[in-house]
């Protein structure tokens, strides 16, 4: 019986030495690649606004990411062991596009604070300048007025 238990015991260690979180040599560590992954699809999402020829997007996208992977320390090459290293395991890559949703959606927020303020200071301002020359042209047309009275 205690044979049987020492091996339960041994295979027990041997699967939780196996299943360990710990990131292999030549991975990007979770929490960098959570904010990599975050640039990268934020720059996808730039391209978007640049003509769709293909070597355009080449010029202008290329340039993009290799300044995005030399700011991070990395090279597409490691990128990519990353990527397959991840997409291996879904629940990992799962919270990773959780913390990216958040922080895209967060940026989002704040960009739309931006823009309505933006908005409003230039509805304010079309405002005032409308009734600066609604008030001109009424003391124009009044001064007409008199002019052809006298």
């Amino acid at each position: 019986m205690r044979i049987y238990n020492n091996l339960f015991f041994l295979g027990l260690l041997f699967i939780a030495a196996c299943s360990s979180n710990k990131v292999p040599d030549g991975i990007i560590p979770p929490k960098k690649m959570t904010s990599l992954l975050t640039e990268v699809h934020i720059i996808d999402g730039s391209l978007y606004t640049v003509s769709q020829a293909p070597d355009t997007l080449y010029k202008h996208g290329m340039a993009r990411y290799l300044e995005l992977f030399k700011r991070y320390d990395t090279d597409s090459l490691q990128f990519k062991k990353s990527m397959q290293y991840y997409t291996a395991d879904p629940d990992k890559m799962e919270a990773m596009y959780t913390q990216i949703l958040e922080t895209m959606t967060a940026k989002t927020d704040s960009l739309n604070k931006v823009r309505t303020k933006i908005d409003a200071a230039k509805t304010d301002s079309i405002q005032k300048v409308k009734k600066k020359e609604l008030a001109h042209k009424t003391d124009s047309l009044n001064k007409i007025k008199k002019e052809i009275k006298k």
